[in-house]
Formats: structure tokens, C-alpha cells, sequence
């Protein structure tokens, strides 16, 4: 794909991102969950740091797979199921622009906001600075991981959304579906599985892949795994929105 097509695309994609990004800030509910999440995530950490005393956010990083499963599907649980409920879906699909761009476009809208709401979560790392050493490339890996773990359930909340007119429906599908994908590489569940299915589920938990990387490795299969599923759900959402055309 050459430049000049590339900056196509991105014209197109562009309007549609940015009706997606702003939307949410003209509802309170963006200024609640941000507000819930500060909130939520630095008290369970700072209530637990003031009694084990160790400078390091590993504690504040295993809060947000529990986290992210309420907020990626709020986050997603209106990007489709709103369009169909209202009817402008009809109209967004006959504009000038690709299934797959339209896709792309609340995909990054959605993870633009969860990487706001992570940036304004950077006043812990930097309060910790204060306190003690912390070691800046674990954190980093931290960070890395929680959008990359974002990002997928971002992606399945989106399919999964693209599948109903009802938001309230959207939501608990993709929370039921993403505490599956957490929990199935869990202790557990392994302890009821072993030999090839334990490696299996293993491999399938976004928790055990987002473990690792929190720790401070940056493993290939687990980066590849994050990219791959996120590919693969975004493949889904376009297949469901483009079966609408031949209906």
C-alpha cells in the first residue's frame, strides 16, 4: 500500500474515530468510570502498599484484569447495539468507507480513551518515585501489558456488541466472555485439567500472558497472542457488520 493511499484511508477513518472518542465525553458516564477507576484501583493498591511496604506497583497491575473486565465492555457495549437499536448503522454503512475502516476507527477510539484513562493513572508510578526506587523498565512492561490486555477485550467487546441491539445485553456477554478468557488459565482451573489441555487453557488465558509481562519479560508469544487475538476479533466484527449488506 503506497502513501498516498494510506493517507486515504486514514481521511476516512479519522471522522468516524473522532464522533467515537468525543461521544464519550458527552455523557457523564465517561467521567464516572475514569473517576471509579482512579479511585477503585489506587485504594486497593495503597491500602495494601502501607502494610507490605515495598515500592513496586506489581500489586496495583494485578488489580486491572479485574478492572478492565467491567470497563472495556461500558466501553463497548454501545458502538454497535446503538447504531442497530437507533438505525444509523444503515446510513454509516453506506457511506464511502470500508466495513474494516469503520471498524478500525471504534476499535482506536475506544483504546484512545482507556489509554487516557492509564495515563492519568501515571500519578501512582510517580508518587511511588518519591517514596523509594522503582524499577522504571518493569513498569513500562506494566503499562505495555495493560493495553495490549485492553486492547483484546476491547476487541471482543466490540464483536460482541456488533451481535445485539441491546446494550445491556452487550455488556454482559463480553463480561461473561472475558472472565472466561481471564480465568481459564487460572490455578483453579488447571488443578480440574492436565497434560495437553492444561497447556491449552494456559495458553488461552489473557491473565497468564498479562502475568508475564507485568513481571518484566517481554515474550514473544505473548505479545503474539494479544496481537493475534485482537486481529481475529476485529476479523469477526467485520465479518457480522459486512453479512448486514447481503441480508
Amino acid at each position: 500500500m503506497n502513501l498516498s493511499s494510506t493517507k486515504t484511508n486514514l481521511n476516512r477513518i479519522h471522522p468516524i474515530f473522532k464522533r467515537e472518542f468525543v461521544s464519550y465525553f458527552n455523557s457523564p458516564i465517561a467521567y464516572i468510570f475514569v473517576a471509579i477507576f482512579l479511585i477503585v484501583t489506587n485504594w486497593l493498591f495503597f491500602q495494601r502498599f502501607f502494610l507490605v511496604g515495598q515500592i513496586n506497583m506489581r500489586d496495583w497491575f494485578a488489580l486491572l484484569p479485574w478492572v478492565f473486565l467491567l470497563l472495556a465492555p461500558a466501553l463497548t457495549m454501545r458502538s454497535w447495539a446503538e447504531e442497530k437499536k437507533s438505525g444509523t448503522i444503515e446510513f454509516l454503512l453506506t457511506l464511502p468507507i470500508r466495513d474494516i475502516e469503520v471498524v478500525l476507527a471504534k476499535f482506536f477510539s475506544s483504546l484512545a480513551f482507556l489509554a487516557l484513562t492509564l495515563l492519568l493513572s501515571l500519578s501512582v508510578p510517580i508518587t511511588l518515585a518519591f517514596l523509594g526506587d522503582l524499577d522504571g523498565g518493569v513498569i513500562f512492561a506494566g503499562y505495555v501489558g495493560a493495553l495490549l490486555l485492553g486492547a483484546m477485550y476491547i476487541s471482543i467487546g466490540l464483536f460482541i456488541s456488533s451481535l445485539t441491539s441491546n446494550q445491556i445485553v452487550a455488556f454482559l456477554l463480553s463480561l461473561a466472555a472475558l472472565f472466561v478468557f481471564f480465568i481459564i488459565g487460572s490455578n483453579n482451573v488447571l488443578t480440574f485439567t492436565s497434560g495437553p489441555m492444561a497447556v491449552v487453557f494456559r495458553f488461552l488465558s489473557s491473565g497468564a500472558h498479562f502475568d508475564s509481562i507485568t513481571k518484566g519479560i517481554f515474550d514473544t508469544r505473548d505479545i503474539l497472542y494479544y496481537l493475534s487475538s485482537i486481529a481475529l476479533f476485529l476479523y469477526f466484527n467485520v465479518q457480522v457488520i459486512g453479512s448486514r449488506k447481503w441480508k
